[in-house]
């Protein structure tokens, strides 16, 4: 299927590895070009390298910093000359008892998950609205729908992006070609996933590999998911096709929420 999302400019956030990698790698297949952000140069030099070489691919052009900084989020998006596709993506806050979070705590979790996004949105949406295309695509989480105990600063602060979401996207900036999604993962097969899974085991006592096929046995599909799936879902909803979607928030985990809606 022909995305029809060709020359257009793309700005993906945390995108040097995981699932920012793979929409970053799935939109640089479709012929968008790709400005690429992360706080780590070198990882993110190797990505832009990376997509490069994926064929067809047009311009690649990598911006090291805090994108939840003033100074991050000017330097990413004085890279694009224009912005017609926005991927807000961040790290997870840590696990936790709330018990033991400040205010400090709770604040750097909603500024990096919630209000980094919004600054995000800010600086684009008119321009898209102007010119009548726009998509915006804000990776959140699972647990947004299901949400878990131990994960209380992201439950509570991507929750706050997406029901902000909601209200914008349906805004008058519907009507001019700007659609805003939630693309929310489940477990995929990230370093980040393997890293936690690993340490989880071995702070119980358990085999990491028992424990990583126990986790994939959990899940119906039996499986993780990959970041090259995620990617393509995500450059879906930044197609010509997805128009009439906005507002909505997919999941994508494997079957694992139990619920009907």
């Amino acid at each position: 299927m022909n995305l029809h999302i060709q020359n257009k400019w793309a700005l993906v956030c945390a995108a040097s590895k995981g699932l920012g990698k793979g929409c970053a790698a799935a939109l640089v297949a479709e012929g968008v070009n790709v400005v690429i952000t992360a706080r780590g140069a070198e990882a993110l030099e190797a990505t832009a390298a990376a997509l490069r070489k994926i064929p067809g691919a047009g311009e690649v052009r990598a911006v090291a910093g805090d994108i939840t900084t003033a100074e991050g989020r000017v330097a990413a998006l004085a890279a694009c000359p224009q912005i017609d596709i926005l991927v807000n993506n961040a790290g997870g806050p840590p696990p936790g008892d709330f018990r033991q979070w400040d205010r400090d705590i709770w604040m750097k979790a909603i500024d990096a998950n919630m209000l980094t996004p919004i600054e995000l949105i800010k600086a684009v949406v008119d321009d898209m609205a102007a010119r009548g295309y726009g998509r915006i695509v804000n990776i959140t989480s699972g647990a947004v729908k299901a949400p878990i105990d131990v994960l209380g600063l992201s439950n509570g602060a991507r929750s706050g992006l997406t029901g902000f979401v909601a209200g914008l996207a349906r805004s008058s900036i519907a009507a001019h070609g700007v659609t805003i999604n939630g693309l929310l993962p489940g477990a995929f097969d990230t370093e980040r996933l393997q890293t936690t899974l690993r340490a989880g085991a071995v702070k119980a006592g358990r085999d990491p590999e028992t424990a990583i096929a126990a986790r994939q046995a959990s899940i119906p599909a039996r499986r993780f998911g990959s970041a090259d799936e995620f990617g393509a879902m995500c450059a879906f909803l930044c197609s010509v096709q997805a128009g009439y979607i906005t507002g909505q928030n997919v999941l994508m985990d494997g079957g694992s929420y139990p619920g009907t809606f």
